[in-house]
């Protein structure tokens, strides 16, 4: 391309390459790009000027050449499809009439900050340094899948909306991408779904004030991503369902503040992960189903009424659980499980109450878990389970069986010391004493020689087989609950 073929503002552009000179044609610092097509073509630059620049740019010795400009309408198509561009690209604040295309470009840094494009194809585009997208505006689809991003990507305030689309076309593709450095994203504004399955980012995933919008729909899809440090989504909101099914992420996922919604389906499926901590409390109740299955989860910081209606928790596994709350308000997580009954969530539960030294709480864990476990047997084993909560609380209530024990013995005792039973031999029989009759007839095992001496009759022998039976069923549970207790510890 010969100089004299451009217009004055190509021109200017074209000699302040050379020595990577920045070209500035914003009238004001703060002008926005939104009203790029009106400009006119004092500022406007075509697309090919760009492309001959990078591909084939005048240099001078002893300069760097850089592509710097900052509130240019770029017409026509940007194609860099499958070039290498080593120099410097920064076209910031600037208005594309047609969709940028550096699809498996090799580019050493690029930087559209402020810039509106109607669309951004870049599959497996490599980076060497950062791609800078904060604060553009995308009327269409971005195109990143497969991308390798040596340093960061900022996404920070950018806003991308489309279209149509949905499951079979995101409106922000960054799956298989590779990151070396921080995923940036905080206060990024979409509206339809992010694909982020298979990524790898060595920083963190930062998704501060985010709003996601895919009401219905998948917002997040990032299965089996996988992270260096942290997914940062405090005061996140989020319509749509967030899906990291199997992503490993060894600091936190910090969801503090955040409003998490998709009513009628799965709000945030995190299960087969592998996390440091989780962070979810403070925000507002989650709406719809969330789903923790099979994860693995060193600290669990969860607010009870963040918790939704629907929970899925079957075999996830915690080391530690925060805040510190009663058994009264963790329950109701472990019953809203629409798996069937899990025990493993029950002794999840009591291993973070024991390791607080809060033996009450966790007794009162075991206590829900075999009331809960009962609802599952047949008419007969639930009629057994009844007896046992009643009598001894299925072990975990030994006081209460020592309360039994007292009120028969005394009902024992004033019946039998009113109208004592005739001895079967009187020669023989010892004095009665109503007390330790009434103690023969309740211990089975026991035996002080009185209940082989005496035969009550009438109404004293209906007392005698009911204390006799309830005898055997105080032994009964208590033994059952001993056990149970023995074998836990």
């Amino acid at each position: 391309m010969e100089i004299d073929e451009l217009a004055p503002a190509e021109r200017t552009v074209w000699e302040a390459f050379p020595k990577g000179r920045p070209v500035d044609f914003r009238r004001t610092p703060d002008e926005s790009a939104a009203d790029g097509a009106g400009w006119g073509p004092e500022r406007t630059v075509r697309a090919e000027v760009l492309r001959a620049l990078l591909l084939d740019g005048p240099e001078e010795r002893g300069e760097v050449a850089a592509l710097k400009v900052a509130g240019a309408r770029i017409t026509g198509m940007t194609d860099l499809r499958y070039a290498t561009v080593d120099r410097v690209v920064r076209l910031s604040d600037c208005s594309f009439d047609e969709v940028l295309d550096v699809s498996g470009t090799q580019l050493k840094y690029l930087n559209l900050s402020g810039s509106h494009l109607p669309g951004l194809a870049g599959a497996r585009v490599r980076v060497d340094g950062g791609l800078r997208l904060t604060g553009c505006r995308f009327r269409g689809r971005v195109r990143l899948g497969g991308a390798q991003i040596a340093g960061a990507l900022y996404l920070e305030d950018a806003e991308i909306t489309a279209d149509g689309g949905g499951r079979e076309d995101p409106v922000l593709q960054l799956h298989q991408v590779t990151v070396g450095e921080d995923l940036c994203a905080s206060r990024l504004r979409t509206r339809g779904e992010i694909r982020l399955n298979g990524a790898t980012i060595s920083g963190s995933l930062r998704l501060e004030e985010a709003r996601l919008s895919s009401p219905g729909d998948f917002v997040l899809d990032a299965e089996a991503l996988e992270v260096g440090a942290n997914v940062l989504g405090r005061r996140l909101a989020a319509d749509g369902r967030i899906d990291l099914r199997g992503a490993r992420i060894p600091g936190r996922l910090d969801l503090l503040y955040s409003r998490l919604s998709n009513p009628g389906g799965t709000a945030l499926r995190a299960s087969s992960c592998v996390i440091g901590e989780v962070w979810l409390r403070e925000g507002e109740t989650m709406r719809g189903r969330l789903n923790l299955r099979r994860s693995q989860i060193e600290h669990l910081d969860l607010a009870p009424e963040m918790l939704p209606d629907q929970v899925r928790l079957l075999d996830l596994t915690y080391t530690s659980l925060t805040p510190h709350e009663p058994p009264e308000r963790r329950l109701p997580m472990l019953e809203r499980d629409e798996d069937t009954f899990d025990p493993h969530g029950y002794e999840q539960l009591t291993a973070v109450y024991r390791r607080t030294g809060d033996d009450h709480a966790a007794r009162l864990v075991q206590l829900a878990k075999q009331r809960h476990h009962r609802t599952t047997l047949p008419w007969y084993g639930r009629l057994w389970g009844r007896v046992q909560d009643a009598t001894v609380g299925y072990g975990f209530r030994p006081m209460r069986a020592l309360g039994w024990l007292l009120s028969l013995l005394a009902v024992g005792s004033v019946a039998f010391a009113l109208d004592a039973p005739p001895p079967l031999k009187a020669d023989e029989a010892p004095t009665f004493d109503a007390v330790f009759y009434t103690l023969d007839l309740l211990l089975p095992v026991i035996s002080f020689g009185q209940e082989a001496a005496f035969a009550p009759r009438g109404w004293q022998q209906a007392l005698a087989h009911v204390l006799v039976l309830t005898g055997w069923i105080l032994a009964t549970t208590v033994v059952a609950g001993v056990t149970r207790t023995v074998s836990r510890q």
